[in-house]
């Protein structure tokens, strides 16, 4: 864990696929951190009209446009998860332009005197632990529970199995992490178990 004498503080936040980390990061928001999402980043870095859209539309074909010519991540993700060497073909053309904009936003963050936040869930995937955070919180859930969130979101469960797999374990996660927030229970408890990990921070500074 890194250390500087200001009063910004700039967390990554990741955990493995529907562990609850949008949820995680609401309650950052609540108490005074500014959060960027790494997903929302890269879906406006594949927009139609990017750079990256171009590549990506160049090495997987136009059958992943939809109607209004935007690259349809659901084709996209059923393409990907079902090959391994296709999404670390995805992820070499989009990481290195996710980094870049988060750097960015670090900086900024930083030149504020801020509290910031940034949702990863790929942070150890993709190589983006090495960012200067002063922690890494990684957001653990069972996996039968992030089976039953992700069947919600509309995926079989041998498509939610498949995109568990694509990613490091979370048991590795937590070990290479600084904080671990378990997600096993309520809202209110994984809210309470934030607060404790953040105050924890707070107070090595």
């Amino acid at each position: 864990m890194s250390k500087n004498k200001c009063n910004a503080v700039v967390l990554a936040l990741t955990g493995g696929i529907a562990s609850g980390k949008s949820e995680a990061g609401r309650i950052l928001e609540e108490l005074g951190f500014e959060v960027c999402d790494a997903d929302r980043v890269a879906h406006d870095l594949m927009k139609k009209g990017t750079p990256v859209f171009s590549q990506v539309v160049d090495l997987f074909g136009n059958h992943i446009l939809t109607d209004d010519g935007e690259i349809s991540r659901p084709v996209l993700g059923g393409i990907v998860f079902d090959n391994p060497d296709r999404l670390q073909h995805l992820n070499q053309l989009v990481h290195p332009s996710v980094r870049e904009r988060i750097e960015q936003w670090i900086g900024k963050m930083r030149a504020a005197d801020k509290k910031a936040a940034v949702m990863i869930p790929l942070l150890f995937e993709s190589g983006m632990q090495d960012l200067g955070w002063d922690a890494i919180l990684c957001v653990s859930s069972r996996e039968e529970d992030v089976i039953k969130r992700l069947v919600t979101r509309g995926l079989s469960p041998e498509d939610a199995k498949k995109r568990i797999s694509s990613q490091i374990p979370t048991a590795e996660k937590e070990k290479l992490a600084d904080y671990v927030v378990h997600n096993y229970g309520t809202q209110g408890e994984l809210d309470a178990a934030i607060q404790v990990v953040i105050k924890a921070i707070e107070g090595e500074r």
